[in-house]
């Protein structure tokens, strides 16, 4: 029989309990920052070919969001990776390198069913080493896709992922950028119509 209060403290402590939720990061950073790019690669470069802009305009604002996601979710892994000793640090990175491979490797079957025809794989293989180099980069990891920089993804896509805001009409409300208004005190003297 086990002692309830020895057992709970044993598993609490236990490594893969303490790994867990810092496993879930990972993939949660592989998934918003990586993965969940390479389905909307047509939209994004239809945008950039003045076609389908309503559409890419939304596509474009999912992005930005999940943008912010990947970026948090990184950061707070960082945080929990530089608190553990040297050999946990290397074992966890080469759990979340060996994730990265495979899920990567999916990826990649997806993208030759879904481009293929059209003769896009390469260029949205490109696409999708390059945001899975963000997303290692998000975790504090070094890229593994080192051919695979900004500069070798279609320019027309780079724009479309761009997370900077379009202008925006505040009379018309046109434009997909947050606003933030300022609100100034009335004073009695704003009543004063001589």
């Amino acid at each position: 029989v086990k002692q309830y209060p020895e057992y709970a403290t044993v598993k609490m402590t236990d490594k893969e309990i303490k790994f867990a939720g810092m496993k879930t990061r990972i993939a949660s950073t592989f998934l918003e920052s990586g993965l969940f790019y390479s389905g909307f690669y047509t939209p994004l470069k239809y945008l950039g070919e003045n076609r389908m802009v309503n559409a890419a305009e939304i596509i474009k604002l999912i992005l930005r969001d999940e943008s912010v996601h990947g970026t948090f979710i990184g950061y707070w892994f960082q945080k929990d990776y530089n608190n553990l000793t040297p050999s946990e640090q290397d074992e966890l990175k080469d759990w979340a390198y060996d994730l990265l491979y495979e899920l990567y490797s999916n990826e990649v079957e997806y993208i030759s069913d879904l481009y293929s025809e059209i003769g896009w794989v390469d260029e949205v293989t490109v696409f999708t080493e390059y945001n899975m180099n963000k997303a290692l980069m998000n975790l504090g990891f070094d890229p593994l896709f080192t051919d695979s920089t900004a500069d070798k993804v279609n320019p027309l896509v780079m724009n479309g992922i761009s997370t900077s805001s379009s202008n925006h009409d505040f009379f018309s409300t046109v434009g997909n950028s947050y606003l933030v208004g300022t609100v100034d005190a009335m004073q009695e003297g704003d009543y004063d119509i001589d």
